[in-house]
């Protein structure tokens, strides 16, 4: 072993990429998190690896939208009014970020990461041996109006062209050749056919994990309470199990990275983006791909043979309670766009998305102290970009230089 101890703090997709790419540099590699690997909000996504993803999340139409998010429980991304004023900085910053200028920045910054997305994940996939377990499948947008269909085009879908992404635009009857069980009621479709559906994403996860302990790698399954910077440099990660002594800790746990970051000098904009879905085990009807309402901003995706409807969020802090009905309220949707869907034996799941303003990840070094980096905010890319920035980080962490300029991913961005 020729290279640094490192410790990577969370298991989710982007902590276990970094830890394969990290054990691939040379590097003797613990990965700590709590729980098992994949649990956290890497557990309940639609699935895709979605190498078209290149839209942020903040665009100009957002701040005619927020009163509907406030007033509006059925919108696809609702703020919960009791928790508006500690919301407010982060609200403040995200609106910041829907001038077009901006728009225009932070798409520039995703298109230099999302499309490379497969081919980073490809060297993992291949040395775990689980080819089966991922397939490139596209995904569906679909359309039962002609205005919603326009809007979409003109929005979203024009940002994606503009940086090279692939879409084709579909008749009801082509879309139906995708889905021959989607409604009648469909009209237009706007396929991607650049994405890559896995199985389930958190069993996917999870045979990576076990590709890198089963090349040497540690895991440990232990609360992180703190971490510590030792006199004449390194790490010491605080858990309730012992401490872990590295030269280099890496920090990606989501959304739950805010508390650590602060300890370590530096305040970051994250927040937690509530993401809910609804499991159907006996859906009685199949799909074939991930399938998007245009009109209603709700996935259907197929999971292990099962569907998965996602696609309600809302803005509240990591403690609150769960509002189960974010989800029930996709159920007669869902019903509408695929006809036949069966609800028996359902299950609810909430997660936290782990959201910046600007939709951008926290990539890189801290001020405060070098031997912290950051890998977290990854908002709805998580699984996307788990082996685009277990790539980056590795360069980082072994001193080689970047293959895409990461200033835009800074840190420190929100405070410079």
């Amino acid at each position: 072993m020729t290279g640094k101890r490192v410790a990577v703090l969370g298991a989710g997709a982007i902590g276990v990429c970094v830890a394969l790419y990290l054990q691939r540099a040379g590097h003797d590699v613990v990965l700590v998190d709590q729980d098992e690997p994949g649990n956290g909000c890497t557990f309940g996504n639609a699935g895709l690896i979605q190498c078209a993803s290149v839209v942020p999340v903040a665009t100009p139409g957002i701040v005619r939208a927020v009163p509907r998010m406030l007033l509006d429980r059925t919108q696809p991304l609702h703020i919960r009014w009791r928790y508006l004023p500690s919301l407010a900085p982060y609200l403040l910053h995200f609106l910041r970020e829907s001038r077009l200028s901006r728009v225009a920045a932070n798409a520039r910054a995703l298109a230099s990461i999302v499309p490379r997305a497969y081919d980073d994940y490809l060297p993992l996939i291949e040395a775990a041996g689980i080819g089966a377990m991922v397939r490139p499948s596209g995904e569906l947008h679909v359309f039962e109006t002609d205005a919603a269909f326009a809007a979409a085009k003109a929005g979203g879908f024009a940002i994606r062209r503009a940086h090279g992404v692939r879409v084709e635009e579909l008749d009801g009857d082509a879309v139906r050749d995708l889905e021959p069980n989607l409604s009648p009621t469909v009209r237009h479709g706007l396929f991607l056919p650049d994405c890559y559906q896995t199985v389930n994403p958190r069993r996917f996860v999870a045979a990576l994990c076990a590709s890198f302990v089963a090349s040497g790698g540690e895991f440990r399954r232990a609360r992180v309470d703190d971490v510590e910077a030792r006199n004449g440099g390194g790490v010491r990660i605080v858990t309730q199990g012992g401490n872990i002594e590295a030269a280099t800790a890496v920090l990606a746990f989501g959304a739950f990275s805010g508390p650590l970051a602060k300890r370590l000098g530096t305040r970051v904009r994250l927040n937690s983006e509530r993401g809910y879905h609804i499991m159907l085990p006996q859906p009685g009807v199949t799909l074939n791909r991930t399938v998007v309402s245009g009109e209603y901003r709700f996935a259907l995706a197929p999971i292990d043979g099962n569907v998965r409807i996602t696609g309600a969020a809302e803005l509240a802090r990591v403690g609150a309670p769960p509002d189960y009905s974010r989800a029930r309220r996709l159920l007669p949707l869902a019903r509408h766009l695929l006809p036949g869907l069966d609800d028996a034996g359902q299950t609810l799941w909430m997660g936290h998305r782990p959201s910046t303003p600007d939709s951008l990840p926290l990539l890189g070094r801290t001020r405060a102290n070098p031997d912290v980096v950051f890998a977290f905010g990854h908002n709805h890319s998580g699984l996307t970009l788990g082996g685009t920035t277990g790539r980056l980080i590795a360069d980082l962490v072994g001193g080689r230089a970047a293959s895409v300029d990461l200033t835009p991913f800074s840190p420190t961005r929100f405070h410079d």
